[in-house]
């Protein structure tokens, strides 16, 4: 018996269909297996943390110490109140008011004036003192300059008329001598503070007796007060051989 194929089976007429498919599912496997990628487990990072690899730490062991507690407070001191008797005098302080009565008579202050003591003025140089004092006689010299010149002039005149120039010869001296002598024309006109200076002690001493014979004198002023006046004089005599 001849076996007969049925039309329907005929696959040829699909197998181009056939042909493409199996194309893509070969494309498919080939791109599959050029994409795909394996991976070492041992560089995963699964998030896990290992135990074994923490070191451990060494936890100091401490003892506790039973500290005792404090001692208490020491009970306070009776207080020690003194108890006097009503028959014991006690002190005590009496203030007294300080109101004045009407009766008490009130003793009026007077007011104290503040006195300025007044400026002492130094002692002035005869060359520099602006109202030179007046020798006796000099009152009508003329200004301050003619006055100085009057005085000057008188002084020597007392001097000379005055002077013991024998004391020289006697002395044994020769030549001719001088004496420095330096004195004061103190506020009221009197000479005061004679020192003098020469080649002998007689000769001083001379020297200061004939000045300390000088008249009283009208005392310098300054800046309109009067004031003590240093006055120099030299004596020069010369002894005759």
């Amino acid at each position: 018996m001849e076996p007969k194929k049925n039309p329907k089976a005929d696959l040829t007429k699909r197998s181009t269909l056939f042909l493409q498919l199996g194309l893509i599912l070969v494309l498919l496997i080939t791109w599959q297996g050029i994409e795909w990628k394996t991976y070492d487990r041992s560089n995963i990072d699964i998030g896990q943390v290992n135990l074994d690899e923490l070191e451990e730490e060494d936890v100091p062991i401490t003892q506790n110490l039973n500290t005792p507690p404090p001692p208490p407070p020491p009970p306070p001191a009776p207080e020690i109140i003194d108890v006097v008797e009503d028959e014991e005098e006690v002190e005590e302080t009496i203030i007294e008011s300080t109101e004045t009565n009407q009766e008490e008579e009130i003793v009026e202050v007077e007011e104290v004036e503040d006195v300025s003591d007044e400026e002492e003025i130094a002692d002035v140089p005869f060359a520099v003192i602006e109202n030179v004092p007046v020798f006796p006689g000099c009152e009508n010299a003329g200004g301050n300059a003619a006055k100085k010149k009057c005085m000057s002039e008188k002084v020597k005149k007392f001097v000379n008329r005055k002077f013991n120039t024998e004391l020289g010869s006697e002395l044994g001296l020769s030549g001719v001598n001088r004496i420095y002598v330096r004195f004061k024309i103190d506020r009221s006109g009197n000479i005061v503070g004679v020192q003098a200076r020469g080649p002998h002690p007689r000769l001083e001493k001379e020297a200061q007796r004939v000045v300390k014979m000088l008249p009283k004198m009208t005392p310098g002023k300054q800046r309109g007060k009067a004031v003590g006046v240093l006055y120099s004089l030299p004596i020069v005599f010369q002894v005759q051989d």
